[in-house]
């Protein structure tokens, strides 16, 4: 079944307006100032607040 009449742009637009994407929020880890998600370990150092640490393992090159 085909529609009867053609959409507009503006009418299809505005459909569309929420699917934008939105801007990534990063913060700074406190310890090494490097960029990471909030309420997330850090990537570089392990860190996430001063009662939990992570121990990250170096990876090994074969």
């Amino acid at each position: 079944m085909l529609p009867v009449k053609k959409l507009s742009r503006a009418k299809t637009r505005s459909r569309r307006s929420h699917h934008a994407l939105r801007p990534v929020n990063y913060s700074l880890c406190s310890k090494c100032s490097s960029a990471k998600l909030p309420h997330a370990a850090c990537g570089q150092c392990g860190y996430h607040n001063s009662s939990i640490t992570l121990k990250l393992a170096e990876e090994a090159e074969s």
